[in-house]
């Protein structure tokens, strides 16, 4: 797999824009003064399936043959990237099975139905999931789409970043979560094109670490899984993503589930909007780096905001 370069990103937003507005990026005073500098807010959370996605899924299925479109896709998904697959899915006539860990966030389950995607509960996690997915696909000919391991997915989640530097050029910094890593590879591949004044920074559950690992130490790892938040929940690395990450990512912050949590609260105060725990991990991981960041221009992604009601209860309760 080639790594997408701008061209690619340009292409993808040409592909996208008839679906998909630009989603707002707002500077919140709660927040400029949690973090101790400017911040803004890339609100991925306002897309019409509530997470950055979205994007992705648009990107690929436009592009698929015929062929592939008529035999149908599959994926594996705690949820969000299954909603942008079963979203782009229906929108170009395409059948789509997704398959989930067992209790996958119901709001996600119920949104992928109701966007005509056939739903399929199977394992323990996500990685579980992928597998049977795998095995689906070899079995009825479909075209499987990795979460990560996708150029098309990672040069149309890129376009969140190109707009956040065409918005606002002075910001210096982004931060944004990690899972299977498509967001911040496409937030690499845009900062490579800009140079080293724009940092990337990603962020991770400690509680799922693989990503981070696989980061830190130079090859794909497998850990524990035992984060709240689905939408970084994953229990390995990938290739692709890693690859990119690798390469340009200027750093990498682990954060607990206790800083999650607050995060999440103060999220949800600060910008008035929901917010699920994966899109208050980079503010989870501004906290915890505020001294580095001082005198920066900071945005954080916030990725989604699909938190269920029983999430949102244990979360004030």
């Amino acid at each position: 797999m080639e790594i997408p370069g701008m061209t690619d990103v340009y292409d993808a937003r040409r592909r996208i824009s008839a679906y998909l507005r630009p989603t707002p990026l707002y500077k919140h005073a709660a927040l400029c003064d949690l973090v101790g500098t400017d911040v803004w807010v890339k609100h991925e959370n306002f897309q019409p399936i509530g997470v950055f996605k979205v994007r992705g899924g648009i990107n690929l299925i436009s592009r698929l043959s015929e062929a592939e479109k008529a035999a149908g896709v599959t994926t594996a998904s705690t949820g969000n990237h299954g909603q942008s697959i079963a979203y782009a899915a229906r929108m170009f006539g395409v059948k789509a099975v997704i398959f989930v860990p067992e209790g996958a966030n119901p709001v996600k389950v119920r949104a992928m139905e109701r966007l005509g995607a056939q739903v399929i509960a199977a394992g323990s996690d996500f990685d579980e999931a992928r597998e049977h997915c795998a095995r689906m696909a070899v079995e009825r000919g479909m075209r499987m789409i990795h979460v990560a391991n996708e150029p098309y997915i990672v040069a149309g989640v890129a376009t969140q970043t190109l707009e956040i530097v065409e918005e606002q050029p002075e910001i210096d910094t982004i931060i944004g979560p990690v899972g299977g890593g498509s967001g911040m590879a496409g937030a690499c591949v845009v900062a490579e094109a800009i140079g080293p004044r724009l940092q990337v920074i990603g962020a991770q559950a400690a509680a799922a670490p693989a990503a981070y690992r696989s980061w830190a130490e130079k090859r794909l790892v497998e850990d524990r899984m035992g984060t709240a938040a689905e939408g970084v929940a994953t229990r390995v690395g990938f290739e692709f993503t890693q690859e990119i990450l690798r390469k340009r990512l200027n750093d990498f912050v682990l954060v607990s589930e206790e800083e999650i949590r607050q995060a999440t609260l103060e999220m949800i105060e600060g910008t008035r909007s929901m917010v699920e725990g994966a899109g208050a991990v980079p503010l989870a991981a501004a906290l915890k780096i505020k001294d580095r960041l001082a005198g920066r221009k900071v945005a954080l992604i916030c990725s989604g905001g699909n938190i269920s009601t029983p999430q949102l209860r244990a979360l004030l309760a």
